[in-house]
């Protein structure tokens, strides 16, 4: 988040001077820290007398502490042996960026991997005729909507940097070479995991519950927490007792510990969570992760495919005929079991079947027998 530093004097002393050379513009400049640290420092005292434990500088050789200004450098080699390198040695190196600020190139902001983020620092004009071109710069940074690369040297080594606009100003972060930047070789779980779709719901679910945050608002409470425990030994008491820190145990039921952590933001933000705690049963798991999703306003995975995959133009009322056509389904079933009562039983049927064939039967022997009797009687003979 960018802070604006308009209207701000810097009254902090700079720790290079220098200019940013932008082609054949050269901008004079002063490097200022952009940063502070505000962590509690101790220092390292005798337990037994609370005297200051010191550290002294002691040449190996003659067992004789050295000063300040009889410390030079030296390189060791693989062998141990130490080569002395003196300032005049590294004088006459070819480095153009000695006093320069020499950008390269300029990029968009999202080429730049936060891992090569280092120390951060703001360019202070130097002087009145640095006024013009700074502003320059500046302007020029806002329009493309992209960051300055650069190269300079400081503390003995040339650096890599990353110039933008920071309200009024323009900040260099320092950036590790790209060969400074290890690879996450081993460093993501080797073993297959599988992750449910419901458990990506309650993710979603404590993502959208917990919400954005005002880095303002933030601040180290383990720093205030020292610095009351430093107040009253000062003041010869005894230091209240602080809450012990929440336990970082292995996590035996994910999806409990999601559920709970939903229902702890909500908690937080003045929210009344309803349902219980998950248990470790699949279907309840499975119910409550549904209820937990739906109180924080999250759309389960399945609902969201069903949606996807409804026909235009039906909205609800698909469910609704369907609902409808269920709802009938009972009524049909007990017309036709009223129809199965009134239509005679199977055993009376065949009765009657049988009764009706034998009928026939009959029939058809009388008439056999007529048929016979008139063949068997003499015919009249005319004359």
């Amino acid at each position: 988040m960018a802070h604006s530093v308009a209207g701000k004097a810097l009254h902090v002393r700079s720790i290079w001077n220098g200019a940013i050379s932008f082609g054949l513009v050269s901008i004079p400049i002063k490097l200022v820290n952009a940063t502070e640290n505000h962590s509690i420092s101790f220092r390292q005292i005798h337990t037994e007398d609370g005297g200051r434990i010191r550290y002294r500088k002691v040449c190996e050789l003659d067992d004789h502490e050295v000063s300040s200004a009889e410390i030079g450098k030296g390189y060791e080699d693989a062998d141990g042996t130490i080569v002395p390198i003196t300032e005049e040695d590294l004088s006459h190196l070819p480095l153009p960026t000695a006093k320069t600020i020499e950008i390269v190139a300029f990029v968009p902001a999202d080429r730049i991997d936060p891992l090569q983020m280092d120390a951060s620092y703001y360019l202070q004009a130097g002087g009145a005729p640095a006024a013009k071109p700074y502003t320059l710069l500046r302007e020029a940074l806002k329009r493309s909507n992209k960051v300055a690369i650069a190269k300079y040297a400081l503390r003995g080594r040339e650096r890599l940097g990353m110039l933008r606009v920071v309200g009024d100003a323009i900040a260099m972060h320092g950036l590790l070479w790209p060969d400074e930047v290890r690879a996450p070789e081993g460093v993501a779980p080797e073993t297959s995991v599988t992750v449910r779709d419901k458990e990506l719901d309650l993710a979603d679910a404590l993502m959208d519950t917990l919400g954005e945050v005002d880095l303002e608002d933030l601040h180290d409470e383990y720093r205030e927490a020292v610095e009351e425990v430093v107040a009253a030994k000062a003041a010869g008491e005894t230091p209240r007792e602080m809450p012990a820190p929440p336990s970082s145990g292995k996590v035996l039921d994910l999806m409990a510990a999601l559920e709970k952590s939903v229902r702890a933001a909500k908690e937080s933000r003045g929210e009344k969570p309803d349902g219980g705690a998950g248990g470790p049963g699949e279907e309840q798991e499975e119910e409550q992760g549904g209820e937990v999703a739906a109180e924080a306003g999250v759309t389960r995975l399945a609902q969201r495919r069903s949606v996807r995959t409804a026909p235009k133009g039906t909205g609800g009322k698909k469910s609704t005929s369907t609902a409808k056509k269920t709802a009938a389904a009972p009524r049909k079933s007990t017309a036709k079991t009223a129809r199965a009562e009134k239509k005679p039983t199977a055993s009376k049927s065949t009765a009657r079947k049988t009764a009706a064939k034998k009928a026939t039967a009959s029939k058809a022997a009388t008439a056999t027998k007529k048929t016979a009797a008139k063949k068997a009687a003499p015919r009249k003979r005319t004359a």
